[in-house]
């Protein structure tokens, strides 16, 4: 018989409650938390409110635009990692019960990523159909914030966090070009030199986004300072700004999708393509679920054909590459 001082979280559904106070409690925000969730606002404050009443307690406040929580809130926020922990770990010995006939996988990725994710799990679902499969895209912060809070089950990135512990293993080539429109007076010049590119009007991503952070250390490492004309915070926001004559842009081949367009082209610029590398990531000392644990050996045995069969892909060797522990001083 459960003990009488947990009575009254059993009769109010306490659970659904709970998963919606740790998204609000851990991203500051009733807005964030719904979008997050994939509800409504509204159904967000009263779901929390409700919990208030179960606990008796205050456990958020609002403090200009952001929530913050209460002595009680904190409390509560460490149990909610605690108890959903311990299910994740009942959930892990279920499914090693059941096998891959049913469970569930949740993969993070980031915006650049959102064309290679999907085609590698619709290819591990069909393998095992039973799965409950959830794919959540976002910025590079957004991703590593998740991360942070192991929120998903594993996260798919092209430039894993320096600053926090994590897991870290190659699983694609990620290789960027310097993409312009075709019509470019440079789209038929050959072995460009980076200064020459440094000329041109750039397009680029949003500060603290991977694309960004490979594109300022590049121009960093040549001496030279990129003209930027506009900050488009998606990749499809500059293919259209590149479109539009706007400037050029240093983009991963996968950000643009695998249908080749006419309109735009690869130049021919010293140094590129740049190599780099897609990689799974998850939290030092994680206990990755057999189900993620196939998806990592399946990815890692079929990537390379995966995304070599999709239309208009380039197909770049994939290099097999041991796992790495990175640490937080990387």
């Amino acid at each position: 018989m459960p003990p009488n001082e947990i009575r009254r979280y059993l009769r109010h559904g306490t659970l659904p409650q709970l998963r919606v106070f740790e998204a609000v409690a851990r991203l500051g925000s009733y807005t964030r938390a719904a979008e997050e969730l994939h509800i409504a606002q509204p159904t967000v404050s009263v779901q929390v409110k409700k919990l208030t009443a179960t606990v008796g307690l205050p456990l958020l406040e609002q403090v200009g635009k952001r929530v913050h929580m209460t002595a009680a809130g904190q409390e509560l926020y460490r149990t909610c990692a605690e108890l959903f922990e311990t299910l994740a770990g009942m959930e892990r010995g279920l499914s090693n019960l059941r096998g891959l006939t049913a469970g569930s996988l949740r993969i993070a990725v980031t915006s650049t990523g959102k064309y290679i994710a999907p085609r590698l799990l619709a290819a591990f679902v069909k393998q095992h159909p039973g799965l409950d499969v959830s794919l959540h895209v976002g910025s590079w912060r957004e991703i590593v914030e998740r991360l942070t809070h192991n929120a998903d089950d594993l996260y798919i990135l092209g430039n894993p966090p320096g600053d926090t512990e994590v897991v870290v293993q190659r699983i694609l080539p990620n290789p960027f070009f310097v993409y312009a429109r075709a019509d470019h007076p440079l789209a038929h010049q050959q072995d460009i030199a980076f200064e020459r590119l440094a000329q041109e009007p750039m397009l680029v991503r949003e500060k603290g986004s991977g694309t960004r952070l490979l594109t300022d250390r590049l121009f960093a490492q040549h001496g030279c300072k990129p003209r930027v004309i506009m900050e488009v915070a998606s990749d499809e926001g500059i293919k259209e700004a590149i479109l539009a004559g706007a400037g050029v842009s240093i983009l991963s081949r996968h950000a643009l999708g695998f249908e080749p367009s006419r309109q735009l082209t690869m130049l021919d610029v010293e140094g590129f393509p740049v190599e780099s590398h897609w990689h799974f990531a998850y939290p030092i000392g994680k206990q990755t679920s057999p189900i993620a644990q196939a998806f990592l050996e399946f990815v890692r045995c079929n990537a390379r054909d995966i995304i070599a069969d999709a239309p208009g892909a380039t197909c770049i060797p994939l290099h097999s590459v041991p796992l790495q522990r990175v640490a937080a001083a990387m």
